[in-house]
């Protein structure tokens, strides 16, 4: 891989891994224009690496919530009168977290094989709009929302779960959690820093799987150079638009993004039904 192509996906990595468009699916279909092979197990591992830039990115950025959950997390578990909201919040960000770590794991070869073709990331995009849609619907109808110190532990399962569907290209894993927090009652901006935390541990345990199983690939077909500097622009990237995201969902529905993600995903099925792109 060319420095130029690593900037290039590092730019796609930090603008999209966030926003409710799939940043995998915008990945893939880029790494395919620029003539790289998206069913290449360097170029699988590089994709989920680089996330490890947006990972940094997230710790600065709510570098100071992070650190008043961890301590509210370790006192909570030392006095049992110090359980509060917070304390409740750390747990729900853990126990949500586990279903895509687990099933993650157990259909990985589904995921960087099969999953990485470009029919199901156009599918994907179109499919999830119409969720997306659902779920702000269903919020605009309800009288009263949650925020964060209401959140239990069955919102986390629940958007835990909904997380899992993620793992196919093109859904989106900030689109899919955070409707299944509009889903479950949660405020836009609750539902969308919850999505935040728990990309952490997720995104987190990908890269670092990716990178011990798949480094020797890394080095044959990817290179660590590039590997590096996707990382380091898609930190950049991806710290300012966390910024802007967090501004955008206070005054407007996701479910804006639906337009932008069908008119891709068409574009993508006409391109791939015409023979003009391949679909691996």
């Amino acid at each position: 891989m060319q420095l130029w192509q690593a900037v290039v996906l590092g730019i796609v990595e930090g603008l999209t891994e966030f926003l409710p468009v799939s940043s995998t699916g915008h990945l893939t279909i880029v790494e395919k224009l620029l003539g790289l092979r998206v069913d290449d197990a360097g170029t699988t591992a590089f994709t989920a690496i680089i996330q490890f830039g947006a990972i940094i990115a997230v710790v600065g950025y709510f570098r100071r919530d992070i650190v008043r959950l961890l301590l509210a997390w370790v006192r909570g578990l030392r006095n049992p009168a110090a359980r509060q909201s917070d304390y409740r919040l750390a747990w729900c960000v853990i126990v949500g977290s586990v279903p895509v770590g687990v099933v993650g794991f157990l259909a990985k070869d589904v995921v960087s094989g099969p999953l990485r073709s470009l029919w199901v990331v156009a599918v994907a995009l179109i499919g999830w709009s119409f969720v997306m849609i659902a779920a702000e619907s269903f919020a605009a109808r309800r009288a009263v929302q949650h925020g964060e110190a209401q959140v239990n532990l069955q919102d986390a399962v629940a958007i835990g779960l909904l997380q899992c569907l993620a793992l196919v290209p093109g859904v989106s894993r900030s689109g899919a959690t955070i409707s299944a927090g509009l889903f479950r009652g949660l405020d836009r901006v609750t539902a969308t820093r919850l999505s935040f935390f728990m990309s952490i541990p997720a995104l987190t345990a990908a890269g670092l799987y990716e990178g011990i199983s798949a480094g020797s690939e890394v080095s044959a077909t990817v290179g660590w150079g590039a590997t590096a500097v996707g990382t380091l622009v898609s930190l950049v990237v991806a710290y300012a638009s966390i910024a802007w995201l967090l501004r955008f969902v206070a005054h407007h529905r996701i479910s804006v993004f639906a337009g932008y993600r069908v008119t891709l995903g068409v574009v993508l099925l006409a391109l791939l039904g015409t023979g003009t792109l391949a679909a691996v």
